[in-house]
């Protein structure tokens, strides 16, 4: 296996960080990268910058061609191939079913874990008007969404975040809902109207941390990152990921998870719903911080048996 991690005629190490081009994966790959020479300032750090099939295909919304997989795809192949020896990703993009040979290895601490709200023209979403167009990607945005103002209209929004505010200020949408840590990440921040309340806009899965996937045999790069690792959020992110792959979710299911740690316990909060916005099943359990995967095990499997099997049978009808 050919490895990027290279040593020159003079001794140089080389380290390959594979990342997609869009100005949030360019600042993550960065923050990243400058964290790497920090601590390690005889070493190389270089971008590999990939386009991916998600980047590529901008007039579909992704559940219709294949969900968040397609943002990464391409990143995992450089790894594979050796072109690069490890790939930073937003952590709500990555799927719950990683190439043979790669993990990830390394969760930085997450930022706000929350969803904006962006609405120039009306304000805040309580003075939002019967009829108004939201644009977004996200059904789980949207079944949420319709769910808490169900009069409202729901247009499909791709890009990455600079293409969406311009179309949110050009007026293809009254108003769109994003990310805030990747809207803090960019200095976007103050494009913000308000943040959406927890109690009825559920963040997705990962949304807010910053992986880094690496091969699994490669120590060598591993133990130059191990600096960036946060276990607190590793262990949330471990309970809510096991609840997507409990439900083999991606973004073609209305799905959304967020683990905190109170003291010594895991607190996650999961929802399921239908794309329309019908059907809400919520629920919240707890555990010992040791048991995170069983967390969301226990949490997708009272979901399934409580609703959520009927729901995806709306949504998923062939998987069921």
């Amino acid at each position: 296996m050919p490895n990027a991690f290279s040593t020159s005629d003079s001794k140089e190490l080389i380290l390959k960080i594979a990342t997609r081009g869009s100005p949030l994966a360019l600042w993550q790959a960065e923050w990243v990268q400058k964290r790497i020479l920090a601590q390690y300032s005889e070493i190389t750090v270089e971008l590999l910058i990939l386009k991916t099939e998600g980047d590529r295909i901008q007039d579909r919304p992704l559940s219709d061609v294949g969900g968040k997989g397609l943002f990464i795809k391409e990143l995992e192949n450089a790894l594979l191939d050796g072109r690069a020896d490890l790939a930073v990703h937003s952590m709500k993009d990555v799927t719950c079913f990683l190439p043979e040979g790669l993990e990830i290895s390394v969760i930085a601490k997450r930022e706000d874990p929350g969803d904006a709200w962006l609405c120039p023209k009306y304000g805040k979403i309580e003075n939002f008007p019967q009829g108004g167009v939201v644009g977004t990607s996200s059904l789980r945005r949207a079944s949420q969404l319709k769910h808490h103002r169900p009069d409202l209209l729901v247009r499909n929004l791709r890009g990455n975040v600079q293409t969406r505010v311009r179309k949110l200020d050009r007026g293809e949408v009254d108003a769109t809902i994003l990310a805030v840590a990747g809207l803090k990440r960019i200095n976007l921040e103050e494009r913000i109207t308000e943040v959406l309340p927890m109690e009825w806009m559920l963040p997705a899965i990962g949304q807010g941390a910053i992986g880094i996937e690496t091969r699994i045999d490669d120590q060598e790069t591993l133990s130059r990152i191990l600096h960036l690792h946060d276990q607190e959020t590793w262990d949330c992110l471990l309970a809510e990921r096991a609840l997507l792959t409990e439900l083999e979710g991606n973004c073609q299911l209305p799905l959304a998870g967020y683990c905190v740690l109170k003291g010594d316990e895991l607190v996650l909060r999961a929802l399921i719903g239908d794309p329309e916005g019908k059907s809400i099943l919520r629920y919240e359990a707890h555990s010992p911080r040791e048991n995170a995967l069983k967390l969301g095990q226990d949490v997708a499997q009272w979901l399934m048996l409580n609703g959520g099997a009927e729901i995806l049978k709306k949504v998923l009808p062939v998987n069921i």
